[in-house]
């Protein structure tokens, strides 16, 4: 019967790693609110149907504050305790910093960095007042090394780990965990949308986002701080990262990175 069960949001849940979470919440056991760009948050609603949860979509510009609130408002608004967020939703821009046009990047800020922090705040204060709960934060590996073309973004995601790894401490005494999402390059649509077609890196096979999800799930319902998603030569590299000096990672990086 709807209701029962424990509810679960993810915002930039109707496609790629969103989507992938949104199913292993609706395959153990959860009820999921999801939030889209687009009319295909609908469709992610009733493939999430079909395993037997209750699906709750909401169309959203996550750039926007009315965005960001406007699904939290929607979720709150279920009457139902949440029980675990994945604040998943993020965008990539590559290419040069002294090409790309600043309002892009502002907008890249606006959904990985603002957007993070004020869904965020909404969750934290439920979550408390209730002393339970589990949140997934959404980085990337990429936080782990220097992100040349993809200037923006890379801090980006060094953010949203850091803020997870210092969310995470300071609620460890209330009953709400707070678990970072650290995927590599995943089989999904983002290195396109990222207008990365053309890169060494987005010709390059990568990672299974069921997988990767599989991963995140996990770590989040084992109380991991973070885990790494992908395989393990990409597990490797992370391990590799924290020694390497940063002018060496840049310029690896780059390789793969810059437009063809």
């Amino acid at each position: 019967m709807t209701g029962n069960k424990p509810l679960a949001m993810v915002t930039g849940g109707s496609s790629g790693i969103g989507f992938e979470l949104a199913k292993q919440f609706a395959k153990n056991g959860f009820d999921v609110a999801i939030s889209g760009s687009s009319d295909k948050v609908n469709e992610a609603a009733d493939a999430l149907r079909s395993l037997d949860a209750e699906a709750y979509p909401f169309k959203a510009d996550a750039s926007t504050y009315d965005g960001v609130e406007g699904f939290w408002t929607f979720t709150e608004g279920l009457g139902r305790p949440l029980e675990a967020a994945a604040l998943n939703v993020g965008i990539g821009i590559g290419g040069a910093f002294v090409d790309n046009d600043l309002e892009d990047e502002f907008r890249l800020l606006a959904i990985n960095v603002t957007g993070t922090v004020h869904m965020a705040k909404r969750v934290v204060q439920h979550m408390v007042k209730n002393g339970r709960g589990r949140i997934l934060i959404t980085s990337s590996v990429s936080a782990t090394l220097p992100t040349p073309y993809e200037t923006v973004y890379g801090p980006s995601k060094a953010f949203g780990y850091m803020f997870a790894e210092s969310l995470r401490e300071e609620l460890r005494s209330t009953g709400v965990t707070v678990t970072a999402l650290l995927p590599g390059a995943t089989n999904s649509d983002f290195h396109a949308h990222a207008g990365m077609g053309d890169t060494k890196l987005g010709g390059q096979q990568k990672n299974d986002k069921t997988l990767v999800a599989k991963q995140g799930f996990e770590a989040l319902m084992n109380d991991i701080d973070h885990v790494v998603g992908g395989d393990q030569k990409t597990k490797r590299q992370v391990l590799e990262n924290r020694t390497t000096p940063e002018p060496v990672k840049a310029a690896r990086q780059a390789e793969l990175t810059q437009p063809q």
